[in-house]
């Protein structure tokens, strides 16, 4: 029997780099929203449970308008995950602990055995990289995609080390085994950079990478946006 699975996304950004005056989860790309992209890819993945947005307060209005076109089962699906809006913390880490918490009830009932985690502002995230990540978490605990940097240059000019790899979203991770690494960190006062940074320093689950996606980017800048809308036109052509 598969893993029942909770899926993340976080939302609770806002548009300051990018050069918007709104959340750049907002920003149409390719017609929908950035976010819209994300929620579609996750409504497509099997064995999903609940859905968790995590959003700024002050967007959730706009983020409902944005998403109910997307919310409903389609024709031939029996019925959809429920997806629930989030208050996000002023940090990553806030607002992953408070989805979590959300998640809570679900995760100790043995209703949710795997997490993912994703950001939002990566939009082209494939459901086949979804799945492989739930799939190996599922098995081992912990999977993160990782992609070569192809030895892009340091801030001082210098060449990155060969084996250097960037790490992507989603991530994905055994459900009671996060819910207790987020409890441990509440208890200390500690905020990792990423999902997994927590899971390693409170668990001994090893971590996992698995092939990333080059086209996975993540809208910071105006050129990204652009970007991914080009990426994106072969398929919608």
């Amino acid at each position: 029997m598969s893993p029942r699975i909770a899926i993340v996304l976080l939302a609770a950004g806002s548009g300051r780099r990018v050069g918007a005056e709104v959340n750049k989860v907002l920003l149409p790309l390719d017609g929908v929203p950035v976010l819209a992209h994300s929620l579609r890819t996750a409504l497509t993945l099997e064995n999903v449970h609940r859905i968790v947005v995590v959003v700024r307060p002050e967007d959730r209005d706009d983020v409902t308008a944005a998403l109910a076109p997307y919310l409903g089962a389609s024709p031939g699906q029996a019925s959809q995950p429920e997806v629930w809006l989030v208050d996000g913390g002023a940090e990553r880490h806030d607002s992953e602990a408070r989805a979590l918490h959300a998640l809570r009830p679900g995760i100790q009932a043995g209703e949710v055995a795997v997490v993912a985690i994703h950001d939002a502002a990566r939009p082209l995230a494939s459901a086949d990289l979804f799945r492989s990540v739930i799939g190996v978490a599922a098995e081992h605990g912990a999977a993160v995609p990782a992609v070569g940097t192809g030895r892009l240059s340091t801030r001082d000019g210098a060449l990155a080390p060969a084996n250097l790899v960037a790490v992507q979203t989603p991530q994905a991770f055994d459900a009671p085994a996060l819910l207790a690494a987020y409890d441990a960190a509440a208890e200390e006062g500690f905020g990792g950079t990423d999902t997994a940074a927590c899971l390693e320093r409170y668990s001994t689950i090893a971590v996992r990478a698995v092939d990333g996606e080059t086209t996975n980017l993540k809208v910071t800048f105006a050129e990204d946006l652009a970007l991914a809308g080009q990426l994106l036109t072969p398929a919608s052509g």
